[in-house]
């Protein structure tokens, strides 16, 4: 599906439900309950209205939406496919505000909405060791969190009015291949390192720059080369992290134009926002918008761990 936003699963309830089932359950309805396919049936009736299914097996009634994300949700889910595709579609992101006015519907039910797609680009997102032999693997950090002053009041800091008060962020970029972030506590060896291992191939060439936490464990890869950017260099030979630099640029980007703040609590969810319209940046955003709704199935998000702090 592209991402028209004059298609009618954008407007219309029925097409939208037709076109979540078809694409949940593209051989027919499967019980969320029990996992049955033969022995689902419609379930008729004005009082249960359409799109409900039985399962004669577990005896259990059920939507498109049961064992999903929108599961329980009283947003209608022709909105919801809206909402998924303004937010893989938007490149530097989409505020909760902009979503509300959009969607016609409460800011607080458009930052649980936006929280949930995010949610879905965590659970759609691919995993496994970056790099391997003969490949590149850069890796780098940052502050990410916006400026104090563009906080809400009740969360503001007055010791760290004038930009400080971020969280470092750390992230690995496979040349040519995938690229992951992270929520780091501090920019040392001792943190650096679990990350590193558990999510880059020990047969991979690394770069960073020539950070005291890089250096031990550097030895364990394949090759490190290091860039020294306080003396003015950036690349050497094949030896730079320009590609990690510019997914930072995305990212600040997208707090400052549209967020205006990240919470900590919710730091990690957004990486993973970006980390995902990073990763599927060589598609269509009706591709894209398709594999973040693969994400949907096998997990439920309630408001309350949701809402750990002041909405961001």
């Amino acid at each position: 599906m592209t991402c028209d936003i004059t298609n009618p699963v954008f407007t219309d309830e029925h097409k939208a439900r037709q076109f979540l089932e078809a694409s949940r359950w593209p051989d027919g309805p499967v019980c969320p309950h029990c996992g049955q396919l033969d022995t689902v049936k419609v379930l008729g009736g004005k009082s249960m209205g359409p799109g409900w299914y039985f399962c004669g097996d577990c005896r259990e009634k059920f939507t498109v939406r049961v064992g999903t994300l929108y599961e329980r949700s009283h947003i209608p889910l022709h909105k919801w496919l809206v909402a998924t595709h303004l937010m893989v579609s938007s490149k530097k992101g989409i505020s909760a505000l902009q979503l509300s006015r959009m969607l016609g519907i409460t800011y607080k039910s458009a930052w649980f909405m936006s929280h949930r797609i995010r949610e879905q680009m965590t659970l759609a997102a691919k995993r496994g060791p970056l790099g391997g032999e003969g490949k590149i693997v850069e890796a780098d950090e940052t502050w990410i969190g916006g400026k104090e002053a563009n906080k809400h009041v009740g969360v503001r800091n007055k010791k760290n009015i004038g930009g400080m008060g971020k969280k470092p962020v750390m992230a690995l970029t496979e040349r040519g291949g995938e690229s992951r972030s992270f929520r780091i506590a501090s920019v040392s060896g001792k943190t650096l390192r679990p990350v590193l291992v558990s999510n880059v191939s020990r047969k991979s060439s690394l770069m960073t720059d020539q950070g005291g936490g890089y250096f031990r464990v550097g030895k364990e890869f394949a090759r490190h080369e290091t860039v020294n950017h306080g003396a003015d260099e950036y690349v050497r030979g094949d030896a730079h992290t320009n590609t990690s630099e510019s997914r930072f640029s995305l990212m600040k980007r997208a707090v400052y134009g549209a967020h205006h703040n990240v919470s900590e609590a919710h730091l990690t969810r957004y990486l993973a926002e970006w980390d995902f319209k990073w990763n599927t940046r060589k598609i269509s955003d009706g591709e894209r918008a398709a594999i973040a709704l693969k994400g949907i199935e096998g997990k439920r998000l309630t408001y309350r761990p949701a809402d750990k702090t002041t909405h961001a």
